[in-house]
């Protein structure tokens, strides 16, 4: 005989399963492109994917799972950032050399725009969320998102153009 709890657990087990396959790239990217950089990143994706799995939310949808994933993931990244243990680090000579995923014209543009061009410009063509959804997960205006995107766009030419001259 199936215990009812078990059967729950079992269901809640798969859900959770579910959304960690579905949703840890996602994670990813997103603290990759605030924090700018991998270890900080996998941390941040771990972090989140507790708090899922300890969470006691009832979520509505499909798209509240990935809203609650993407505002908490960028909770996380912020809380690494202020931390007074990330305020001490520095960061590694750049002669140090390491085997790294090699990255696009576009990708390392990206990565040299501020903070919130960065996040900005990902919800936006990487997530598909509008500039009022992403207003809303940054805790900014729209116009402000707006704006975010606006810069980011004229920056990221300049810098294309720019590494395109060097070459």
């Amino acid at each position: 005989m199936v215990n009812q709890n078990d059967e729950n657990n079992s269901q809640s087990n798969v859900n959770i399963e579910e959304v960690i396959n579905k949703y840890q790239d996602m994670i990813y990217k997103i603290a990759l492109t605030y924090c700018k950089n991998s270890c900080d990143a996998k941390d941040v994706t771990q972090d989140v994917l507790l708090k899922y799995l300890q969470n006691k939310v009832d979520f509505v949808n499909e798209e509240h799972v990935k809203a609650w994933l993407i505002k908490v993931t960028i909770n996380q990244c912020k809380k690494l950032l202020i931390s007074p243990w990330f305020q001490r680090t520095q960061p590694l000579d750049d002669n140090i050399s390491f085997n790294e995923q090699s990255h696009s014209d576009l990708y390392n543009a990206v990565m040299r725009l501020p903070k919130f061009q960065r996040i900005a410009i990902h919800l936006f063509y990487y997530e598909d969320y509008s500039t009022k959804e992403i207003a809303n997960m940054l805790n900014k205006n729209e116009t402000t998102v707006r704006s975010y995107l606006h810069r980011a766009r004229k920056k990221l030419k300049l810098l294309l153009e720019e590494d395109l001259f060097n070459e």
